[in-house]
C-alpha cells in the first residue's frame, strides 16, 4: 500500500484519502503524513464486500428468531400435549436468553482472535440448533424440553450480532458509519418480516408432509422453514470462509492493520486509540437502548391480546390481522432506514435520537383509552352470579400461563371480546381501531430511527478501540429487554388493563427522554471528544 505524499492532494495512485486533511494544523502535518495511509480501489472493494456478508450474517440472525415464531406453539401441542402456554413463554424467551449470554462472550472473542472465528462458530450453532428442533419429535419424552434447548442455542448462535456490529464500527469511517449501522438494521428488520413470509409459505407443505424413514426426518409445515434456515446458515458459513477478511480504518477513514490479523496492529492503532472512553455515554446509550427495545417488545407482545380484547377478534384474525400490520411496519422501518442516512447528515445522530423517542412517546399515548365506550364482554359460566377479583397471587404468573377462558358445554364458537375474568373490562373504555392503527404507524417509525440511532452514537462514542465486549454488551441488554418486556405487560396489562400499562410505558419514555437530556453535550465521536476531528465531518 502505498505511503501518503508530501501533501494530500498529490497521492502515489492519484486518490485522496477518504477524508481531505481538513482540520490538521501546520504543526501537525508531519505527524499527519506518516500516519495517513491511501486506501486502494481493491481494499475498497474487499472491505466493503466483507461488509456486506456482515449485513447477511445480520439478515440470517433475525430470521433464525421469526421464521418459527407463529409455528411454536401448535407444534409443541403437537410433540408434547403436556406442555401448556406458560412453558410457551419460556421457549419464547429462550431465544433472548441464549443471546443475552453469547453476546458478551462472542464479543470477547472477537477482540482479541480473527473474527472468522466466533462468526463460523456462531454460525455452526445455529445450524446445529435448527437441526435439533426439526428432530425434537423424535424422543419419546421431554419432547417440550428439546425444543427449548433448540431456541436457547438458536440464541446463543445469534450472539454473534455483537461481533458482525463491532466488526462494521471498525472497519467504516466516521461519514460511513451511519449510513453502515441503517444498512445492518435495514437487514435485520427485513429478516424479520420475511421470517413469517417463510413460515406462511411452508405451510403448504402441511402437518403431516413427507417423512424420511431412514433419516428420521418429518418434513412439514414445522421443520421445513428450521431446515431451510439451516441450509442459509451453511451458505454464510462458506460466504465467511470464501469473501469475509479482516479491515479496519480509523474514525478519518485511513486503513491500518486489524488487532484480530495474524502479526498484530501497527502504530497507527495505538496513537489513535490514546485517551479513555466516555463510561457515562455508554452506560446511558446501553439505557436507552434498553428501553426502546423494552417498548418495541410490548408493543409486539401486546398486539394481539389487546386486538382481541377491544375488536372481538378470534386467535385466527387477531394472528393474521396483526400479521399484516407488523409487516407493514417492517415494511415502514426499511424505508425509515434508509431515510435516516441522509437526515443525519443533515441533523445529527443526536437530535435524531430525540425525535425519535418524542415519536414513540406519542405514539404509546394514543394508545391509551379516551373515550366513553365499553370494550364487549366476553361472559362465561359465574357461579352466584359473581365478578370473578384477581387474587394477589394471581399477579405473579404471566397472561400466558392463567386459565383460558371455556364456553358452556352447550357452546361450539370460539368465546370472542374482554374476558370478564379480567376485571378492568368492566369499566375500561375500549380502544378505537382508528388509535390503534395511529399508533402503529408512529411507533414504527420512531422504533427504527431510535434503534439505528442508538447503534451509531454507540460505535462512535467507543471510537477506534476494539468494540466486541461493549457491542456484547449493549446486544445483551437488548436481549433483557426483550424478556423483560413481555413479562411487564403480561402483569399489567392482564391485571390493570391498558391504562395503566401504557401510562407506565409512557413514563419510561418520558424518563429516557430526560437521561438523554443530560448526556446529550456527551454523546459525541471518540475522535471528536480529543480534537481530531470536527464535528460536523461526523
Amino acid at each position: 500500500m502505498a505511503a501518503a505524499g508530501s501533501a494530500p492532494e498529490a497521492r502515489p495512485d492519484g486518490r485522496e484519502p477518504l477524508l481531505g486533511s481538513a482540520g490538521i494544523t501546520a504543526d501537525e502535518e508531519e505527524e499527519e503524513e506518516s500516519r495517513d495511509v491511501v486506501e486502494s480501489q481493491e481494499h475498497y472493494k474487499s472491505r466493503w464486500r466483507s461488509i456486506w456478508i456482515m449485513y447477511l450474517t445480520m439478515f440470517l440472525s433475525s430470521v433464525g428468531f421469526s421464521i418459527v415464531i407463529m409455528s411454536v406453539w401448535p407444534y409443541l401441542q403437537k410433540i408434547d400435549p403436556t406442555a401448556d402456554a406458560s412453558f410457551l413463554g419460556w421457549i419464547i424467551a429462550s431465544y433472548s436468553i441464549g443471546q443475552m449470554v453469547a453476546s458478551p462472550l462472542f464479543g470477547l472473542w472477537s477482540n482479541h482472535r480473527p473474527r472468522r472465528e466466533p462468526l463460523v462458530i456462531s454460525t455452526a450453532i445455529s445450524v446445529a440448533a435448527n437441526c435439533l428442533y426439526a428432530y425434537v419429535h423424535v424422543p419419546h419424552g421431554h419432547n417440550k424440553y428439546y425444543m427449548l434447548t433448540a431456541r436457547a442455542l438458536v440464541g446463543f448462535g445469534a450472539g454473534n450480532v455483537a461481533v458482525v456490529r463491532s466488526y462494521i464500527a471498525g472497519a467504516t469511517s466516521l461519514t460511513e458509519r451511519t449510513s453502515a449501522m441503517a444498512n445492518t438494521s435495514a437487514c435485520q428488520a427485513v429478516g424479520f418480516i420475511l421470517g413469517p413470509v417463510f413460515q406462511t409459505c411452508f405451510t403448504l407443505i402441511g402437518e403431516e408432509g413427507v417423512t424420511w424413514k431412514f433419516l428420521c426426518l418429518q418434513l412439514n409445515m414445522y421443520t421445513t422453514p428450521v431446515l431451510f434456515g439451516a441450509l442459509l446458515g451453511v451458505i454464510n458459513i462458506i460466504l465467511i470462509f470464501a469473501i469475509f477478511r479482516e479491515h479496519r480504518v480509523d474514525d478519518m477513514g485511513r486503513q491500518y492493520k486489524s488487532i484480530n490479523s495474524d502479526g498484530g496492529g501497527s502504530d497507527v492503532l495505538d496513537q489513535n486509540t490514546e485517551g479513555s472512553i466516555d463510561h457515562v455515554a455508554v452506560v446511558a446509550l446501553n439505557v436507552l437502548f434498553f428501553v426502546i427495545l423494552f417498548v418495541f417488545a410490548v408493543f409486539e407482545t401486546i398486539a394481539t391480546p389487546l386486538t382481541m380484547d377491544m375488536y372481538s377478534w378470534t386467535r385466527k384474525e387477531a394472528v393474521f390481522y396483526n400479521g399484516i400490520i407488523l409487516s407493514v411496519i417492517g415494511i415502514e422501518s426499511v424505508i425509515v432506514f434508509m431515510v435516516v442516512k441522509t437526515l443525519s447528515k443533515k441533523t445529527g445522530e443526536r437530535a435524531i435520537l430525540h425525535a425519535g423517542l418524542l415519536i414513540v412517546l406519542v405514539g404509546f399515548f394514543i394508545l391509551l383509552p379516551w373515550g366513553k365506550k365499553l370494550p364487549n364482554i366476553q361472559w362465561q359460566e359465574i357461579k352466584n352470579n359473581s365478578i370473578p377479583r384477581t387474587a394477589p397471587s394471581e399477579m405473579l404468573a404471566p397472561f400466558w400461563s392463567l386459565p383460558e377462558l371455556q364456553l358452556p358445554s352447550n357452546h361450539t364458537a370460539e368465546p370472542v371480546g374482554c374476558p370478564v375474568t379480567q376485571s378492568w373490562c368492566l369499566n375500561t373504555p375500549m380502544i378505537y381501531l382508528a388509535q390503534y392503527i395511529s399508533s402503529d404507524v408512529l411507533i414504527g417509525l420512531g422504533y427504527p430511527v431510535c434503534n439505528v440511532m442508538s447503534y451509531t452514537l454507540y460505535s462512535k462514542v467507543l471510537g477506534p478501540k476494539p468494540q466486541g465486549v461493549y457491542m456484547g454488551w449493549l446486544t445483551a441488554s437488548g436481549s433483557g429487554a426483550r424478556i423483560l418486556g413481555p413479562v411487564f405487560v403480561s402483569q399489567i396489562y392482564t391485571h390493570l388493563g391498558p391504562r395503566w400499562a401504557f401510562s407506565l410505558i409512557c413514563g419510561v419514555v418520558v424518563a429516557s427522554l430526560l437521561l438523554l437530556e443530560i448526556v446529550y453535550k456527551r454523546l459525541i465521536a471518540f475522535s471528536v471528544r480529543y480534537g481530531r476531528m470536527q464535528e460536523e465531518n461526523c
